[in-house]
């Protein structure tokens, strides 16, 4: 695992699980909502990620688990 950092954001859940990358030059806001769209070998495929920050983890994505288009991360 990697250690917390201000630059980088780990994702949990979904396709992008574990992946590490680094933030934009713009300052991180939580609850910023990230897309995926997966379209190689198959039907297209949309995933959610809301942004967040804990003391242990640093900043992460975390699969958001939405049922309609009307509802939000996290809520």
């Amino acid at each position: 695992m990697v250690a917390p950092s201000e630059q980088n954001v780990r994702f949990f859940g979904g396709p992008l699980d574990g992946r590490v990358q680094e933030l934009s030059d713009a300052e991180p806001v939580r609850g910023t909502v990230m897309r995926h769209v997966h379209l190689h070998d198959g039907p297209k495929i949309e995933t959610l990620y809301s942004l967040d920050y804990t003391n242990e983890s640093g900043w992460e994505y975390r699969l958001c688990t939405v049922t309609t288009p009307d509802e939000v991360c996290g809520s």
